[in-house]
């Protein structure tokens, strides 16, 4: 970005320069100016503390805490580095430390903000004026924390994480702070860059979405749990996956082979096994399938297999480990295979916790 001054003749470029090399300090000025003048970074906010730090065994503060027009409680970070730093994971601290506050504890956060500034007024009465509130309404006080990060600068990983973090619903501001020299004078520019002020309501929505499909999502999910119970013992109550592979699991223990089981479940595709030649431990296991993905065949994913040494089963001269991914149709894989094999003793009965 860049500021020009329209002369008659042409358009006069206005040099950018440094917070550092105009000797403009982070807290003495940056914080105090803006302190004084929040609306200039964040409108429809109200400062209720500088440098706040009132939890126990933390020596670290928040610039600037406010609240804004929905009292919602929104926490400042300011940095007059190049880059930003680590000011989005600092900011996260600050924010699940302050997200608890109560009414009652910000108007008493306040009183002592404006003792040390000077001013004689009533936090309580100012707090219920800028909110627009006849009384406190403490259901609807600080039900969100929203984070501003202010900076000469930002990194492309801060800039990354933010974005990803406001995907899953945080709301977090990056705002650039570029100052100029025009002679003697200091301007400084003030832009918004996280979210694009023109895509911020098209971004507010995308994020709403993306929630509402989460929570779908997550309200789809099945919990059910089975217990799998063989002729000595039952498991007890197990996710669907895990009972799943200790019926596979006892029943090739029990002489049935992975292939019958394959053919058992033929709907379920091939990706219920993985194997590797020979009798091998958990260790030569990973390595064989990994050489194995090298030389063109299947990609080996070891967060997909139950593979552990007690998990892998041997068959003839073979070594196979058994997929974590399992779809929705574990009950009727179970019943299936109990089916199949009806002499080995197995059954399974849904667990309600």
């Amino acid at each position: 970005m860049a500021i020009y001054e329209i002369t008659a003749n042409n358009l006069k470029k206005v040099p950018e320069t440094s917070f550092a090399a105009e000797g403009i300090k982070e807290r003495d000025d940056i914080q105090r100016l803006l302190r004084d003048q929040i609306d200039v970074l964040v409108p429809g906010t109200l400062v209720i503390a500088e440098e706040f730090g009132e939890w126990e065994e933390s020596k670290r503060r928040i610039d600037l805490l406010a609240i804004d027009e929905d009292a919602n409680l929104v926490v400042i970070e300011l940095k007059r580095t190049e880059d930003g730093g680590h000011m989005e994971l600092q900011a996260l601290r600050y924010a699940a430390m302050v997200s608890t506050l109560t009414f009652d504890k910000v108007v008493e956060i306040y009183g002592n903000f404006l003792k040390k500034s000077g001013h004689d007024i009533d936090p309580a009465a100012r707090i219920l004026e800028f909110l627009d509130w006849e009384e406190p309404l403490e259901d609807a006080f600080a039900q969100d924390t929203k984070i501003v990060l202010a900076s000469k600068e930002f990194s492309k990983e801060l800039t990354t994480t933010v974005i990803w973090l406001n995907q899953r619903g945080l709301d977090i501001r990056c705002i650039r702070m570029s100052p100029y020299k025009d002679g003697n004078k200091v301007l400084l520019d003030i832009q918004t860059v996280i979210p694009l002020p023109e895509a911020e309501d098209y971004q507010v929505k995308i994020r709403e979405k993306q929630q509402k499909e989460r929570i779908a999502r997550e309200s789809f999910k099945d919990y059910t749990k089975y217990d799998v119970i063989f002729p000595d013992r039952s498991t007890g109550a197990l996710p669907k996956r895990r009972a799943a592979f200790a019926m596979v699991k006892y029943l090739c223990d029990k002489g049935v082979s992975p292939e019958a089981i394959n053919k058992v479940l033929s709907w379920r595709g091939n990706g219920l096994w993985r194997s590797v030649d020979g009798h091998v431990k958990s260790e030569v296991f990973y390595t064989l399938a990994m050489d194995a993905a090298s030389a063109g065949g299947s990609s080996f994913e070891p967060r997909r297999w139950y593979y552990s040494d007690n998990e892998l089963v041997q068959f003839n001269d073979k070594t196979y480990a058994f997929t974590k991914m399992w779809g929705q149709k574990t009950e009727r894989a179970m019943q299936e295979l109990l089916e199949a094999f009806p002499d080995k003793g197995v059954s399974f009965k849904v667990v309600n916790d």
